[in-house]
């Protein structure tokens, strides 16, 4: 069941909304059981086969954990134990359903063994519900949970707002709110949560959906083996990569809005990467909860294992800078980034994505090791960077997308080749000649007609430029409702010299009328319902 459809918005949610404010006026117990039953069917509603498959994981997993927490004040060495066999199985289990074709056309790709590709129907959001019950048993060996029900984890578990496509949380951070809900309505979080929804509902059905039929055909196109141009190239690269940004952006804002209308806040999963200054910023914007858990179980003890093991042997840092910063620093960023990029997909141009933001990555920590002492001026640093650092993040995130979202590598090796004009520079014909002289100037450096209608050229251009305009220039959700912390830790930040300091949410007639002409243009929009794209990552 998708969020931006009508059996959502007007059968599904209102009826779990009615449902667990009714019996939350009775009995808190009844209510949160009722979410989980209603998170049940949620995920059922597209397979219900895809119960079948992750309830005995869940079982399995909750044993684990109930094990683990009686084991670890006792034995320890066994609780480790039993922490990385629970680790393996997990992963085991992720990787045979959303990896075992990919494994079989790798080894027929590279030892031509021909090997019959296993088709399996992907559960959704399998991904996602993996890392956090990873997360969860680690949080259990940790110490930092030490009571729970079943009935509180399987709530933990199926959650459905964040069920899908996150984002990934911690026991720690929701359990605590459930536990002191009321399960009654709440006029703020009402509003709030409605808001929140319906931005991201507008963010997803007008901002990002349209973009879909212009730029899916450049791309197809591309990897059939057909040149693209320097427009269509560039439409291409800029277009997805504002289309996947309002998409996960409008998803993000939606599955925080539903939460609040439960009165959980979960923490916040996007908050403007685009308009970070560095590849290190954008990944601490950008899908934010998935960011903290590779960090967390992944580089931290693969950079604090090689910096013990060389300290345990008397190496010290300082001694041997260069040999630290690759064992500690730039190979634990390659593995953490590949294995994100695997994580987003099983196929090689996921993994080449992943391997290419982390050579990124080591190149920007390099780069702040080494500029104290390149460029020492920190203030006129500082005052270039503003500019120069927002654009080159911004020109290394599209030109990375492009991998993302081609179907093929050498569909990417295509468009990159056309983003640089290695297929010439075009402009639809009609567009040239009514250029007047502007038009014989780009034709005079080389721009070549080409008998195509230019109502695509001009529709992607005016909706990628007035898509970049919002991304730069206008607040996003979080800090328009700031003041009511619509994610956990979001609070009002003054940004000086802008707009937003003038725009923020409040529960007003001004506001619920330009949220109802919000709501009613997005609802408008519905149509046949639209997958929203990181769903597929």
């Amino acid at each position: 069941m998708l969020f931006n459809s009508y059996g959502f918005i007007f059968g599904f949610l209102p009826v779990v909304l009615a449902g667990f404010y009714g019996l939350g006026a009775r009995s808190r117990e009844a209510a949160l059981s009722w979410l989980i039953a209603a998170s049940l069917l949620f995920y059922a509603w597209w397979r219900p086969f895809n119960v079948l498959l992750i309830a005995p994981s869940i079982l399995i997993n909750y044993g684990a954990a109930r094990y683990l927490d009686a084991l670890v004040p006792r034995n320890p060495g066994r609780a480790r134990a039993v922490l990385a066999a629970s680790i393996v199985f997990n992963v085991c289990f992720l990787g045979y359903l959303k990896y075992v074709a990919f494994g079989e056309q790798t080894l027929n790709d590279l030892f031509g063994a021909g090997l019959p590709l296993t088709q399996i129907i992907l559960p959704l959001g399998i991904s996602f519900i993996t890392f956090q019950k990873i997360a969860f048993l680690v949080d259990v060996h940790a110490g930092r949970i030490d009571r729970f029900t079943f009935r509180e984890y399987a709530l933990f578990v199926l959650f459905f707002p964040q069920l899908i496509a996150g984002p990934i949380v911690h026991y720690r951070e929701v359990m605590p709110q459930f536990k002191s809900a009321t399960c009654r309505f709440d006029p703020e979080d009402f509003s709030v949560g409605l808001s929140l929804f319906f931005f991201g509902l507008a963010k997803k059905l007008i901002l990002a959906d349209p973009l879909g039929p212009i730029i899916a055909p450049l791309y197809d196109h591309a990897a059939a083996g057909v040149p693209q141009s320097l427009a269509n190239a560039w439409i291409a690269a800029l277009g997805f990569t504002v289309q996947i940004y309002f998409d996960f952006s409008g998803y993000c804002d939606m599955a925080l809005g539903i939460a609040r209308l439960f009165g959980v806040k979960l923490p916040a999963n996007f908050n403007s990467p685009l308009q970070a200054r560095s590849i290190i910023e954008f990944w601490s914007r950008w899908h934010i909860s998935l960011t903290r858990f590779l960090t967390a179980y992944i580089y931290m003890p693969m950079s604090l294992g090689v910096l013990r093991r060389r300290a345990a042997s008397g190496i010290r840092a300082r001694d041997a800078k260069l040999a630290t910063f690759f064992a500690a620093l730039a190979i634990p960023i390659m593995v953490t980034m590949l294995v994100s990029g695997l994580w987003h997909g099983a196929g090689y141009t996921f993994v080449l994505w992943g391997g290419m933001h982390g050579l990124m990555l080591c190149i920007n920590h390099a780069w702040r090791q080494i500029r104290p002492g390149v460029w020492p001026d920190t203030a006129s640093y500082e005052r270039f960077m503003a500019p120069a650092g927002l654009l080159l993040t911004f020109l290394s995130v599209v030109f990375a997308m492009v991998l993302f979202r081609s179907p093929t590598v050498e569909g990417a090796c295509m468009l990159w080749k056309g983003m640089a004009g290695g297929y010439g520079a075009t402009m639809p014909e009609a567009v040239l000649s009514g250029l007047g002289s502007l038009g014989d100037m780009l034709v005079w450096l080389g721009v070549h007609p080409a008998w195509t209608s230019g109502s695509m050229l001009v529709e992607a251009s005016l909706r990628i430029s007035v898509l970049l305009f919002v991304t730069f220039e206008c607040p996003n959700t979080l800090e328009l409702l700031s003041a009511y912390e619509p994610a956990l830790g979001i609070k009002p930040v003054k940004t000086p010299g802008r707009w937003l300091n003038r725009l923020t949410w409040q529960p007003t007639i001004r506001w619920a009328f330009g949220l109802a002409c919000v709501a009613l243009a997005g609802i408008l929009s519905l149509g046949e319902p639209h997958e929203f794209l990181y769903w597929r990552f």
